[in-house]
């Protein structure tokens, strides 16, 4: 699936529609440029799950946790890591393995840790106020 966004006021939709593409997938894996607007994205896709509270990076956190109307979410980014064995301290297994929806930033630092199936996100940066995103369940 292939979208174009042209405004941040399209984001709500563009989540549903990317939720529903998903189906099933509940580990999404996000690639882009620094500032494509991944987490930006991802606060849309928490919304559209039901959280209430604030969504941010968490750049120095790796993980943040929210409550959606239904389970758990988890939000990493993996920007930060020098090496895989990182994600393996911090248990990543546990969470990518919890059946609950993991939106993870960077995955290209953890090529080896990565579940069979996901759904990519390849955000592009067009112009400064336009995004192509690129959806695939794998």
């Amino acid at each position: 699936m292939l979208l174009t966004v042209t405004s941040t006021n399209q984001l709500g939709a563009i989540a549903a529609q990317l939720l529903l593409h998903a189906g099933n997938n509940k580990i999404f894996l996000f690639y882009g440029d620094m500032g494509a607007g991944k987490t930006t994205l991802i606060k849309e896709l928490c919304a559209a799950l039901g959280v209430a509270e604030a969504v941010t990076s968490p750049t120095f956190a790796i993980v943040n946790e929210y409550a959606g109307k239904v389970d758990r979410i988890y939000h990493f980014d993996f920007y930060r890591l020098k090496q895989q064995s990182e994600a393996l301290d911090m248990g990543y297994e546990d969470y990518f393995y919890s059946g609950s929806y993991c939106f993870i930033e960077w995955p290209e630092k953890i090529p080896d840790l990565l579940p069979e199936h996901y759904t990519r996100v390849n955000v592009k940066v067009l112009s400064n106020s336009t995004r192509e995103i690129n959806v695939e369940n794998i």
